[in-house]
């Protein structure tokens, strides 16, 4: 449920606002004074603020110059003033959209609805994909840290997760027991390099189809292990 803050002294006005919202299924938090309004909007997470022009203690202007200095969240001004200059004003501090008084409640939601649409699919574009590494079956989501293998989620640890993940990422390279060590426990268990062993044998159990025969990790006698394409 998206949730909406309205920064209005005119109660009336606030209360009608609000139950057009709600009964459209939003989450409506209601504000009267300007400085208690710009500290909940700067403090808490809202998905949209609609703001009058004309309040006590700061104005709609300053309220919309300083959320648009931390958040990109849609905002609505809502002003009785019908000059240009306001409104031309108010976008060119940020705001999404202006109205004005009086409007039509109904409108009001329309653009609601319309600036949230529009701004969730703009975060939907710019979110960035999940890094992921694939090989012959096996599916590591470095962003998520899930790994699938032949489509079936398996649970590893974080160590194994890594682990897995390093050989993946630079296959066909034979890495002895010190380098990986080295590389993924640092100096967690100094001087215990046993324990790449153990993790290798914990990882074969869960990508491997036959762990004496592995089809991935390999074991180089006398040298170390070797992730194979």
């Amino acid at each position: 449920m998206s949730k909406v803050l309205i920064i209005e002294d005119e109660v009336e006005i606030a209360d009608l606002e609000r139950d057009y919202l709600e009964l459209s299924g939003f989450d409506v938090e209601i504000e009267h004074d300007g400085v208690v309004g710009l500290k909940r909007a700067l403090s808490e997470e809202f998905d949209m603020y609609i703001l009058d022009l004309m309040l006590p203690g700061i104005d709609g202007f300053e309220i919309c110059r300083q959320i648009r200095g931390e958040k990109n969240t849609p905002v609505l001004m809502v002003s009785a003033k019908k000059d240009d200059i306001d409104k031309i004003r108010g976008l060119g501090l940020g705001a999404d959209d202006y109205i004005t008084k009086p409007f039509s409640p109904s409108e009001l939601v329309a653009r609601v609805k319309a600036h949230l649409a529009r701004y969730e699919r703009l975060i939907g574009s710019n979110m960035p994909e999940n890094d992921i590494v694939e090989v012959r079956g096996i599916r590591i989501d470095k962003t998520a840290r899930r790994v699938w293998i032949n489509g079936e989620e398996k649970q590893f640890t974080t160590k194994e997760f890594d682990l897995l993940t390093f050989l993946a990422e630079n296959p066909n390279h034979v890495f002895t027991k010190e380098e990986l060590f080295r590389r993924i426990w640092d100096m967690e268990s100094i001087g215990d390099i046993a324990t790449v062993t153990v993790h290798i044998k914990k990882i074969r159990e869960k990508i491997e189809l036959n762990t004496n025969k592995p089809q991935y990790i390999e074991t180089i006698w006398g040298v170390g292990y070797r992730f194979k394409v």
